[in-house]
């Protein structure tokens, strides 16, 4: 069910905790083009956020973002089997796109260790096994593709763009989409949505398979993985890093999203930087928790 936060108890940003707001302005200093989003995961409020009206407009590739939401929807409904192995030459290229994976050389991976270090090759070969219209019925339960129906009082909002999706219709198309870089676009506030929604399902389904490896998978990634550097300021975490090209350019943009603290998540943290990579906007998460209500005396 698609998460409506205009009927959530959403919040205006002039009420937001003082605590989180001042975080995220703290690290906003160091990357003042940054779209961030604080969500409180029990409530939908918004507790803080850095270019606001931004964040609900920004229409951008979600890159590897999406490996978490996909793969919790394949194990929950028994379609991937989680201690499959693939392996991985670091040397991916999909109708034209080289994906080559940046993570160190290493036998094939299960789930867990995939998401860890993102490998695109192990994503690649899930894609594979999806039909037509599979993604799309994946990705629509998260809210990720919906309106927000977004309602702030005293915030400047003038609009609120509607990701864009394409229904994949070949083998390749299916991969370019799951892996976040072709067919798909999101704004920062539905890509925040989205991981609520799996905050959600990680906390109501705790016993199951999908949410054993999902939140290891996300655990690892953060604490050595991919998104490593968002673990530097001293708050565990769960998160995903993602980088895809923007529309029309071969530069860069870098998403962090992610789940914090990593054994009681409270909040949902979303950055997105139009011009960098994944690793980036994890560094930017870090440098946020680091100033956070959540870092312990």
């Amino acid at each position: 069910m698609a998460v409506t936060l205009a009927t959530a108890g959403y919040a205006c940003l002039s009420q937001a905790t003082s605590g989180w707001q001042a975080s995220v302005e703290g690290a906003a200093n160091a990357a003042p083009d940054a779209r961030v989003v604080v969500l409180d995961i029990k409530t939908a409020r918004l507790l803080a956020g850095h270019r606001i009206p931004d964040a609900t407009h920004t229409l951008a590739a979600p890159g590897s973002t999406l490996k978490p939401l996909v793969l919790y929807g394949l194990v929950e409904s028994g379609r991937w089997d989680p201690k499959r192995r693939v392996s991985c030459d670091r040397g991916l290229m999909v109708a034209g796109h080289r994906l080559a994976c940046t993570h160190p050389a290493a036998p094939p991976f299960d789930a867990r260790e995939a998401m860890a270090w993102s490998c695109n090759s192990y994503f690649a070969a899930m894609a594979r096994t999806l039909q037509t219209g599979e993604l799309g019925r994946l990705l629509r339960p998260t809210g990720l593709l919906s309106a927000i129906g977004l309602q702030m009082a005293n915030v400047p909002v003038t609009e609120e763009a509607v990701a864009e999706y394409r229904e994949p219709r070949n083998a390749e198309a299916m991969q370019l989409a799951l892996l976040g870089v072709q067919g798909i676009r999101v704004t920062p506030l539905e890509l925040a949505v989205a991981y609520r929604w799996l905050a959600l399902e990680l906390s109501a389904h705790s016993d199951s398979k999908a949410t054993g490896v999902v939140r290891a998978g996300l655990q690892d990634s953060a604490e050595f993985g991919m998104a490593g550097q968002a673990s530097l300021g001293g708050v565990p975490v769960a998160g995903k890093t993602g980088t895809a090209e923007s529309a029309g350019s071969s530069l860069t943009h870098g998403w962090f999203a992610g789940l914090a603290p990593a054994d009681n998540p409270q909040v949902v943290i979303v950055v997105y930087l139009p011009a960098g990579r994944g690793t980036d906007a994890a560094h930017f998460a870090g440098e946020l928790l680091a100033r956070s209500p959540l870092v312990r005396p």
